[in-house]
C-alpha cells in the first residue's frame, strides 16, 4: 500500500521552509532533505538588485504534481514530497523555491529532493527576469 504524500504549490507570498519540513514530517522517516533556492546578488558577472518570477499557476502546479509522482515512483512509495515556487518581485536573499523530501533513509531523501528541483528547472513553465543594479533588466 502506497503512503506517498505530496504537496505542491505556487504563491505570491514569502516562502516558509518550516511549513515544508512540517509537511514532510512522518514518524517512520529518519531523513528529511530541504532545498531552498534564494535570489543571489550577481548573475553572469552583473550586480542584481532583484528578480521577477512569472509563471502559469495551474499549469505549473500540474507539472509539479507530475514531477512529484514521478519522483515518488522512482524513490519509493513511502516518500513524502513538497515543492513550492514563489512568483512576483523578489529581493536579494528571498526564497524563490522550497523543495523537501522525507523517507526512511537519507539516500532516498537526498536524491528525491534533488530530482524534484532539477526536473522543475527543466520542465516547469517559470520565467525569471533579472533586475540589475545598473537599471537594466532581462528575462
Amino acid at each position: 500500500m502506497s503512503t506517498t504524500r505530496i504537496h505542491v504549490g505556487t504563491t505570491a507570498n514569502p516562502l516558509d521552509p518550516v511549513e515544508a519540513l512540517e509537511f514532510c514530517s512522518a514518524p517512520g522517516h529518519g531523513a528529511v532533505d530541504l532545498f531552498i533556492g534564494r535570489v543571489r546578488d550577481i548573475n553572469q558577472g552583473k550586480a542584481v538588485r532583484g528578480v521577477t518570477y512569472d509563471l502559469h499557476e495551474a499549469l505549473c502546479r500540474n507539472v509539479f504534481q507530475e514531477l512529484a509522482e514521478e519522483t515518488a515512483a522512482q524513490w519509493g512509495d513511502e516518500i513524502t514530497l513538497c515543492l513550492i515556487h514563489r512568483f512576483g518581485r523578489l529581493d536579494i536573499g528571498e526564497a524563490s523555491v522550497v523543495a523537501a523530501a522525507s523517507s526512511r533513509h537519507r539516500d532516498e531523501a537526498f536524491r528525491a529532493c534533488r530530482q524534484l528541483v532539477e526536473e522543475m528547472k527543466h520542465r516547469a513553465p517559470i520565467w525569471k527576469k533579472e533586475h540589475y543594479v545598473d537599471g537594466d533588466s532581462e528575462w
